[in-house]
């Protein structure tokens, strides 16, 4: 998701560790490094071997759904908004011919969190259950900054992103994305630091919590964290229960990022590097958005499918890899209007179906 100037555009490596190491060693060097991941004697230990928790899996009557309906097996969705009440945004959802959906679980521009009503809850149970409909997913607000080195507004955001994460709870949403945050004028290596110790204390006060945190990997604007693989396993390797995150790849982010997947080499080059660093299996969700922006560029703007620097061949080398079957694959392109009428979520969703 874009965060361009802290603006939506949405509706409102390490050193392995040696082969034949004793245990005793490896506890000597974790309790020596404590607090310090940018060492990177444990970099690709934990992150990669401790498996994140089972993916929740499509069930077998909403496969059967989409078949009968002549679909493939992707759970293709949109960012849409929740003006109104949550269950609006399925109800647009299944309008415009959706598998699933991207939401804020609050107003994203507020600190406060209303109460859910029970009416709105009632109708969003039930629209969930819609047949052939594949489980939401939310994204988190703007505010928040796990990165940041200023201490108030950092426990201010922890607070916040642990409300979510309960809010989406309740909602029954599997997978919560968040930015990394933006280390500002503090090193890298700190800041992530920061990210991993908000995450541990969350985890460590809500151990029941079901939905999991997905760390987005970003164009790497300004201070942004998370612009490359190695930043992501950094702060999953900071996490004492790292098998409670996972990751979630913007298509846009990582091409303005540098890595161009275009090329069906240069896509599994960083596939691999992924399954190297932290397992592929964190991959939770994919955010498919063209880019305004050229390779490299850092310049974080969405653009629709096709139409951007990007084009076809990217997205068609992420949806015919069958690893990320049954992945939600949701859009957050600009919301407008095609040239023909149709809502452009209509449109993109169509040509995403035609590179499957």
């Amino acid at each position: 998701m874009s965060r361009a100037a802290g603006k939506s555009n949405l509706p409102q490596g390490g050193t392995k560790k040696p082969r034949g190491a004793a245990k005793s060693s490896r506890t000597d060097a974790v309790v020596a490094t404590k607090g310090r991941i940018a060492n990177k004697v444990a970099t690709k230990s934990r992150a990669r071997t401790d498996k994140p928790a089972p993916r929740g899996k499509t069930s077998a009557a909403t496969n059967a759904s989409r078949s009968a309906a002549g679909r493939k097996v992707h759970c293709f969705g949109s960012h849409l908004s929740i003006a109104g009440g949550m269950h609006h945004a399925i109800e647009a959802a299944l309008a415009l011919n959706l598998d699933t959906v991207q939401v804020f679980v609050k107003n994203q521009r507020q600190w406060k969190a209303t109460p859910f009503r029970s009416d709105d809850l009632q109708r969003w149970h039930a629209l969930r259950a819609t047949p052939g409909f594949c489980p939401p997913t939310a994204h988190a607000t703007y505010l928040i900054n796990l990165a940041s080195g200023d201490d108030a507004l950092r426990e201010r955001s922890r607070i916040a992103f642990a409300e979510e994460l309960e809010r989406c709870d309740t909602l029954e949403i599997p997978y919560l994305v968040i930015h990394p945050g933006a280390a500002l004028d503090a090193p890298a290596e700190e800041a992530i630091e920061r990210v991993a110790s908000s995450l541990n204390q969350i985890f460590a006060e809500r151990p029941a919590l079901r939905t999991m945190p997905l760390l987005e990997a970003t164009a790497g604007q300004g201070s942004t964290l998370g612009r490359t693989m190695e930043q992501l396993a950094a702060i999953i390797e900071g996490v004492r229960e790292s098998r409670r995150v996972g990751v979630c790849i913007d298509t846009c982010h990582v091409f303005a990022a540098g890595y161009d997947i275009r090329d069906q080499r240069e896509y599994e080059k960083m596939i691999a590097t992924a399954d190297r660093l932290f397992g592929v299996e964190r991959i939770r969700c994919w955010h498919l958005n063209d880019s305004r922006g050229a390779l490299g560029s850092r310049v974080d703007r969405h653009e629709h499918i096709g139409k951007g620097q990007i084009g076809p061949a990217g997205f068609a080398n992420v949806l015919r890899d069958k690893r990320f079957v049954n992945t939600p694959m949701i859009l957050e392109t600009p919301k407008e209007t095609a040239p023909d009428g149709r809502d452009w979520d209509t449109v993109n969703v169509e040509v995403l179906r035609g590179l499957e």
